[in-house]
């Protein structure tokens, strides 16, 4: 199938196994990890860069495999979790860049289909929130207090 907005085929490239194994290499306990994970949640960190640093720093290739549980479930629990997803907060960030940027070069008409593409891309991931209950049914993703969501 195709890209949505580029007009090129989708893209190939290697994927993770589907079977998750417990790799007996990790010394970590299952505890160990969680504990890890809200100690870098604490530093203000994304479920994203948690991840990277488990990866990077610990040696901890996937979470899900030793706990069970994903980043953001184990957020949830302790309480930790942002109030937005991940996702939409960093289309929302970017959506602001390119309208600081346009502000700036009012006849880049690139950066003005970027801003469409990437609000459409908002409200469709908005829409999906909403049916999964993820968002309150009447929130709204709004330009002229776009700044304010994201600090």
């Amino acid at each position: 199938m195709a890209r949505m907005y580029s007009g090129k085929r989708g893209k190939s490239g290697s994927k993770k196994p589907a079977i998750k194994i417990k790799h007996t290499w990790i010394r970590y306990t299952p505890k160990e990890i969680e504990t890890l994970v809200i100690k870098t949640a604490k530093t203000t960190r994304s479920p994203s860069q948690i991840g990277l640093i488990l990866r990077d720093s610990y040696g901890i290739p996937e979470t899900k495999a030793v706990t069970d549980k994903t980043i953001t479930q184990i957020l949830k629990e302790n309480k930790l979790a942002p109030e937005l997803p991940e996702d939409l907060i960093s289309l929302i960030k970017k959506d602001i860049e390119l309208m600081k940027h346009l502000e700036q070069n009012r006849k880049d008409m690139t950066a003005k289909r970027g801003i469409q593409i990437t609000e459409s891309k908002i409200n469709r991931l908005v829409k999906y929130y909403k049916r999964t209950k993820v968002l309150s049914p009447d929130w709204k993703f709004d330009k002229a207090n776009i700044k304010l969501i994201v600090k």
